[in-house]
């Protein structure tokens, strides 16, 4: 029986959003004891990586909680670009450690993602690989309420303080994936630009990246009511691009353009920069965390989770990795390339929110991809994924990682398959 002759629409009337409550401001930081002390927690791990407990900030925040009576201990054992290995480390220490009334995360998008999963896996039953999305994992949903989690970043990038998922790589598969489900979503946001101040220009550059596709990728993200009708308990995290996100992106997009360059360049005196681009990742987390991503980010995870010999400047250089806003944006100019058809209006008004003063080219489809080289060129991003370590000859071994993405690529606006892919890959090489 049709969706008609049921006497419901075939296609999706209803879209979602969520985001978590948000304070944001110079000094909020410090605040985060008196907002778990109401929650009525007694006592708190806050997870956090080796180099941002050299800043001081863990060790801040865990003042602030004693300041409120909440007992605190401070878990340094985050893994830059998190694996299963990582969060199962992370969680044995939890529970080895707890019980704990909350957590509060401090760091980038893996600090805040590890507490996630930590959340997870100590509140809920089963296995990390069973909350893992399908095809990778078993996509299992958690069954039950997590505890409050507390998401203070300190790289403008990720937007992961407003996001109901976490990622991580698989080691066994070599892949990047995630896990996703509303529950995940912190239970605050705690935004203090002062806290990106010491960023190095490479790291400001690349999370600014990730910042620029979540945007972009979910405003020309497939349209909600293009997709089949959905019964309430198959409603997923990303239900396509919505009036709701569409307006965070935005705003985000003409934050960028105001001042990414700023932030890479005078990032250390430039407070107004600062404060713009976390603000600019906030936003587009409010975006993309439900209309969803597409092809740039399913690329990102093979060329990340598949990675050389490639160590990057700004980062910790005991071992490889291709930074997630690296991965992530190295395909960009060329998904966009493909999916402009599709969605023509919407490429041509993220490239006039990015760059307001670009002259008009004369193939439109080329506005938005050159925008996208031109930025990354004038912010030091490397020149496509032959930058990073890959000839054509790896293409169809990065291939299979991203259609293991579908999660992400049924978020396309056109329908991509095996040799769309390697099509993208192939011409992004290099992007200039």
């Amino acid at each position: 029986m049709s969706g008609d002759e049921a006497g419901e629409p075939a296609e999706e009337t209803i879209f979602t959003w969520g985001a978590p409550p948000l304070k944001f401001g110079a000094g909020a930081c410090d605040e985060i004891g008196y907002e778990l002390a109401q929650y009525g927690a007694g006592r708190v791990l806050v997870v956090t990586d080796p180099g941002v407990r050299e800043l001081g900030i863990p060790d801040r925040v865990a003042d602030s909680l004693h300041r409120y009576g909440v007992a605190a201990e401070v878990f340094d054992g985050v893994h830059v670009e998190p694996s299963d290995a990582s969060f199962a480390a992370a969680v044995e220490h939890a529970e080895s450690h707890g019980p704990w009334d909350g957590f509060v995360a401090v760091g980038g998008g893996s600090a805040i993602d590890t507490a996630k999963a930590v959340n997870l896996l100590t509140s809920c039953t089963g296995e990390l690989i069973d909350y893992v999305n399908a095809p990778v994992g078993r996509g299992k949903a958690p069954d039950r309420p997590l505890k409050p989690l507390v998401a203070v970043p300190t790289t403008a990038g990720t937007g992961a303080e407003s996001t109901a998922m976490c990622v991580l790589d698989v080691l066994s598969m070599k892949v990047k994936t995630g896990i996703s489900h509303w529950r995940l979503r912190p239970s605050l946001a705690v935004v203090d630009p002062l806290l990106t101040m010491s960023l190095p220009p490479e790291v400001t550059a690349s999370s600014g990246m990730d910042i620029v596709c979540h945007a972009v990728e979910s405003y020309t993200a497939r349209w909600y009511g293009g997709f089949g009708r959905r019964a309430p308990e198959e409603r997923v995290t990303y239900c396509g691009a919505n009036p709701v996100s569409d307006l965070w992106c935005e705003k985000a997009m003409g934050l960028i353009a105001k001042s990414f360059r700023r932030a890479v360049y005078d990032g250390a005196t430039d407070v107004e920069a600062r404060t713009d681009m976390i603000m600019a990742a906030t936003f587009a987390g409010m975006g993309f965390g439900n209309a969803g991503v597409h092809i740039p980010h399913a690329n990102g995870y093979p060329i990340a989770g598949m990675v050389g010999d490639y160590r990057p400047r700004g980062y910790p250089q005991d071992e490889p990795m291709v930074p997630h806003g690296q991965a992530v944006s190295l395909t960009a100019p060329e998904a966009f390339r493909f999916s402009f058809a599709a969605a023509p209006e919407r490429h041509l008004r993220a490239a006039g929110l990015l760059a307001p003063d670009k002259e008009q080219l004369d193939d439109p489809a080329e506005q938005l991809p050159q925008v996208l080289v031109d930025l990354m060129r004038d912010i030091g991003i490397p020149n496509g994924i032959g930058a990073v370590g890959y000839g054509e000859s790896d293409v169809p071994a990065l291939v299979p990682g991203t259609m293991k993405q579908q999660r992400l690529l049924t978020t396309c606006p056109r329908p991509v398959d095996e040799e769309d892919i390697e099509r993208i890959l192939l011409n992004s090489v290099q992007n200039w």
